[in-house]
């Protein structure tokens, strides 16, 4: 029951209603019988500002955030977590007692995923497709899971030299070899994704039309004993997802990576694990396309 020491946490972002954030936590929240409550707010870009002295000023609890977000609210925040400041990007913030902590749970929350589902990362050869936002995220989480190396894939746009500086830099004190490669390389591609035990999709290829994010020829090399995931989860299975299913391939969608990217969150706020299986079923039972829009249906 809301009364005076109801806690508030929320979700920030532009636009901000289509979340499934709010069904995640609440539901969390009476699982743990938690006074405390989460809702949306969908904040003009000009009012990022005042929406943090906010959060500050009426000492709401904690904050998720999306897309404009993630990189123009750091200088507003007291502080980052390692792996938010590897990205320079936060999805979460924290209010301990008027410091605002911010961090990035969603490249974690794929692997903490892979891991809840009994995937052992420790030695594993990775392959990404795709380093913007998720991309990035995906790939500085990596650097935390003792793999045997990971090898991105982007194409040459204007983008590509500063995400060649980037992944320079975090690979300086990485254990893990870190290779970026361009996504016109296709020879490269062919050989790294068959050597690969884990392919992982973080572009948009396939999410608002059909089409698979690598060439036929990537595609045939995929086989049984490889983990093909897309970080895509409406709808529930891409066709990249499909054609590596009908290879032998163990797939996955994206939804687990929301639901850990959250889990994450959750235990950074309130020291419980997320009641993840209820909050899988919950989501499921409520997904459907007409809801979400479809630029959106990869965010929390």
């Amino acid at each position: 029951m809301i009364n005076g020491k109801t806690l508030l946490f929320g979700f920030i972002a532009h636009p901000a209603h289509h979340s499934r954030s709010p069904r995640m936590h609440n539901l969390s929240f009476r699982h743990w019988g938690i006074n405390a409550r989460y809702l949306a707010f969908d904040v003009a870009p000009g009012n990022l500002p005042a929406a943090v002295a906010g959060i500050r000023s009426m000492g709401i609890a904690g904050v998720n955030l999306s897309m404009p977000f993630k990189q123009t609210v750091i200088p507003l925040l007291d502080e980052l977590t390692p792996r938010a400041q590897r990205i320079n990007a936060v999805n979460t913030i924290k209010n301990d007692h008027g410091r605002l902590i911010g961090d990035s749970t969603d490249g974690a929350g794929l692997f903490q995923n892979l891991q809840s589902r009994g995937l052992n990362l420790q030695g594993k050869r990775v392959v990404i497709l795709g380093a913007g936002g998720a991309g990035k995220a995906i790939i500085a989480a990596a650097l935390d899971y003792r793999l045997a190396q990971v090898d991105v894939f982007k194409r040459q746009t204007a983008s590509y030299p500063a995400v060649a500086t980037w992944v320079a830099g975090v690979s300086q004190n990485a254990t893990t070899p870190l290779r970026l490669h361009p996504y016109e390389a296709v020879q490269t591609m062919c050989d790294l994704v068959a050597q690969a035990d884990l392919v992982i999709n973080a572009t948009n290829v396939g999410m608002t039309t059909a089409g698979i994010p690598v060439p036929a020829s990537v595609l045939a090399v995929l086989h049984p004993g490889q983990v093909v995931y897309d970080v895509i989860y409406q709808p529930l299975e891409t066709e990249f997802l499909a054609r590596a299913r009908q290879k032998g391939c163990e797939t996955h969608n994206g939804l687990g990576m929301l639901i850990w990217q959250g889990a994450l969150a959750f235990q950074f706020w309130t020291g419980k694990p997320m009641p993840v299986p209820a909050v899988e079923a919950d989501l499921l039972a409520s997904l459907t396309t007409e809801d979400v829009p479809t630029t959106q249906r990869h965010a929390m």
